[in-house]
């Protein structure tokens, strides 16, 4: 993988921020000439025309993409000039609540959208630092794996990679952090409660030493994560410190490719590299769009993380990433003010002056939750955390940061405000439609010549920093799915900052059956109320007549809202998910040997660590059936040998053109086989990194412009909405549905016939 060096002097650190600042001033400085009506029409035509125009060539040079930045901030500056000075008129108090409350979420929305350009106005790309010839110069690393109800099986994948990462043996120290068998919790007044957590100190102890790995646990869960590795600091002497989640599994260079930058800086204190899951989360699966749509963590790692990276606030994540040693130690170890101490203890770090660094090679695989609920709790917790580090640790306020860093950081903690804004534009229409509440003081001819250029520019920058990694739209239905929840947690943080508490997200669950989730309940209400005001709008159409300009917004406004909430639907409804270990895809040529029979020729089509699905000639299937045990030698990327490894054969079937499917299980003999059975289903990092070009390339081929996204989501929402209000009526109606689902089925064929080929006129090609 080759990447750019990232570089920049400390004049240009100093200098840059300010410089982008001025343009800025610049930009808002023009926005805010008046112009009449029909000369902002002339002007907004003409600068969408030169984004447009700018926005079909991939990538811009330098300056071209600050011009194309500031064309869209000069719109927005634009729109938010009028809704400031023209808009936010008097007309009952119950109205004039609600225009400032839709006008706060509004300026919430901006102000994010002016820090992003900023973060990301000039990405850095950095390039692998070699490690030093010398062994003895290099740094010894302590590999610490916080744990608290993780299976044990899990952990034994996780520990099995640690131990096989390529680097000098005598530098290297793996430890699991038990916090699940702490000796408060094997002495828990309740019987079964201690049992079961003695139970887990003598396995995972035992577990380790099989393995290789150190065991520690502490007396008490105090300060949860951040003090079970506190704790640990105690008893670990290593230079650096590689940080793992239970569930990441490292590849064998994760060493390799990070080490050696902080052998260049001594000011370095953290190398960060990117989550990549092997798992859907939970939007993505009841969807069924993990390998056509960008994934939701993308954007942050594939783009954002770099931006961040050139203004140095790049921060930790809690996982795949190594800080040095002596530089924790200096601030007291992980901080714990709030709960997420990661990117809090990062905040600390860099104002003490020290660097972080971003390297984005995906150089661990992880599991995301497997069910909305869990998808939430880990979101709320985020939520929670950020908003605990804006309030208690302001980047605005707090000292030793420099100015590019103040609004790096503020604006990675001003995002997860985003909740109040998602629900305040849920109910800002109903409020118009439902209840005559003047919340936006326009007509149609002003929302045209401000807001629509506004919008289309704000879509057109999207697209254009994020369009590879993030689809139009696909925001608006995470943000959503997630608002209703966070914004009574945000609430709540402002009022206690100190009272959110550490919860662990449920990692490996298996899902044996469809269903609705239980957190359903609140978008049956949006949805029921967004119907009822789409409802209310057409009465109103026709009965008053003079309101048709607000109405057409308001419909408009109602109608997307209604689109996404469909999906949201559909993503409510939860797929099963029994295999506990996914399968990725592969391509790795192997054989399979037999007693007594040649060699089979096979290809290695997809893989995890349990097991394998070979593609194999029709011709060699028949000496497979009736023959239970088979070995699998197969060249292990990351050990760079080769592994016979001993297999169960599962399944055998014919797959057509010639070709079969052979789905086996591993059933290694000993700890050395077990080893390599995890290297080769998790150690080649080069597999995460085909997968995603891969991947990228199918994406790229039938890359989502903003109208092709649209009608995804449309067609998103139509399909799998109509499947969870089946689920819906089957549980109420129960045998009942047979026949209504006889007549829902059909028109939602010929709906979704009609769809594809809307979309196929709207588009210019054949449907």
């Amino acid at each position: 993988m080759e990447l750019k060096a990232a570089k920049w002097t400390l004049d240009e650190d100093l200098i840059l921020p300010w410089v982008w600042a001025a343009v800025l001033i610049a930009v808002i400085f023009l926005a805010a000439i008046p112009v009449d009506s029909r000369a902002q029409m002339w002007v907004a035509g003409w600068v969408l025309l030169i984004m447009s125009f700018m926005r079909r060539r991939q990538r811009l040079p330098g300056s071209y993409r600050v011009l194309f930045l500031c064309l869209g901030a000069y719109l927005t500056a634009r729109y938010f000039f009028w809704r400031t000075f023209s808009t936010l008129g008097y007309h009952d108090i119950a109205s004039y609540i609600g225009t400032w409350l839709l006008y706060l979420a509004e300026v919430f929305g901006i102000v994010l959208y002016f820090l992003g350009l900023f973060v990301n106005v000039r990405p850095a790309k950095r390039a692998f630092a070699p490690l030093p010839d010398d062994p003895r110069q290099l740094p010894s690393v302590d590999v610490l794996v916080p744990s608290f109800n993780e299976a044990p099986e899990m952990l034994e994948v996780t520990l099995s990679a640690a131990v096989q990462i390529r680097y000098p043996k005598e530098k290297l120290r793996v430890y699991l952090l038990d916090d699940g068998g702490t000796v408060a919790k094997r002495n828990d007044p309740f019987a079964e409660e201690a049992a079961a957590a003695l139970l887990r100190h003598q396995t995972l102890r035992a577990l380790c030493e099989r393995i290789g790995a150190h065991y520690l646990t502490r007396e008490n869960n105090e300060h949860a994560k951040a003090g079970n590795i506190n704790e640990a600091l105690k008893n670990v002497h290593g230079d650096l410190i590689l940080m793992l989640d239970a569930d990441h599994v490292p590849t064998v260079d994760i060493l390799e490719k990070t080490v050696g930058l902080f052998v260049r800086d001594e000011k370095l204190f953290l190398v960060q590299t990117p989550h990549f899951f092997i798992s859907p989360d939970p939007i993505e699966k009841n969807l069924q769009v993990f390998e056509r749509m960008p994934a939701e963590n993308e954007m942050f790692y594939s783009v954002i993380q770099h931006g961040l990276d050139f203004w140095n606030g790049a921060f930790f994540c809690g996982s795949a990433g190594i800080l040095r040693r002596k530089h924790l130690d200096m601030v007291g170890g992980m901080s714990g003010a709030s709960i997420t101490e990661d990117a809090e203890t990062s905040l600390l770090l860099h104002r003490h002056g020290y660097n972080s660094a971003y390297i984005n090679h995906p150089m661990i695989s992880g599991l995301q939750p497997a069910t909305y609920t869990d998808f939430v709790v880990q979101r709320l917790r985020w939520t929670q955390g950020m908003v605990q580090i804006f309030v208690l640790s302001n980047p605005l306020s707090v000292k030793g940061l420099t100015f590019s860093q103040r609004l790096s950081y503020l604006s990675s903690s001003f995002f997860w405000f985003f909740g109040y804004a998602r629900v305040i534009f849920l109910v800002a229409p109903a409020a118009y439609l439902l209840f005559s509440l003047r919340v936006y003081d326009a007509n149609l001819r002003e929302v045209l010549v401000y807001a629509v250029p506004h919008l289309i520019a704000g879509l057109l920058v999207n697209d254009y920093l994020f369009g590879g990694v993030r689809w139009a739209f696909v925001s608006e239905l995470y943000e959503i799915m997630l608002s209703l929840f966070s914004l009574p947690i945000i609430i709540r943080v402002l009022m206690n900052p100190h009272e959110p508490k550490f919860i662990v997200t449920p990692k490996g669950e298996q899902v044996s059956q469809d269903f609705i989730s239980k957190l359903a309940t609140p978008f049956y209400v949006i949805y029921a109320v967004t119907l009822v005001a789409c409802g209310m709008g057409v009465y109103r159409f026709f009965e008053y007549p003079f309101e048709r300009d607000t109405i057409y917004i308001t419909m408009a406004w109602e109608l997307l809202n209604l689109i996404v909430l469909n999906a949201a639907l559909g993503a409510l409804y939860e797929r099963r998910q029994r295999r506990a270990a996914p399968r990725m895809p592969a391509d790795i040529d192997a054989q399979l040997s037999f007693d007594g029979h040649p060699l089979i020729q096979c290809n290695i089509n997809d893989l995890s660590g349990s097991g394998a699905l070979l593609g194999v000639s029709e011709s060699a299937i028949a000496p497979v059936r009736g023959v239970p045990r088979a070995e699998l030698v197969v060249f292990n990327a990351a050990l760079k040998k080769v592994s016979r490894l001993h297999v169960i054969i599962r399944s055998s079937r014919a797959t057509g053109s010639g070709r079969a499917a052979v789905g086996l299980e591993f059933a290694p003999e000993s700890q050395s086989e077990k080893l390599e059975t995890v290297s080769l289903a998790f150690g080649d990092s080069g597999r995460w990194v085909r997968f995603m070009q891969t991947r990228s390339h199918k994406r790229q081929d039938q890359r989502q412009g903003i109208l092709k996204s649209f009608l995804m989501m449309l067609t998103l929402g139509i399909k799998f909405g109509a499947v969870h209000f089946r689920a819906v009526f089957q549980d109420i109606f129960g045998g009942l549905i047979r026949p209504v689902g006889s007549t829902v089925r059909p028109a939602y064929q010929v709906l979704k016939r009609g769809v594809v080929k809307g979309r196929a006129w709207l588009l210019g090609a054949s449907p």
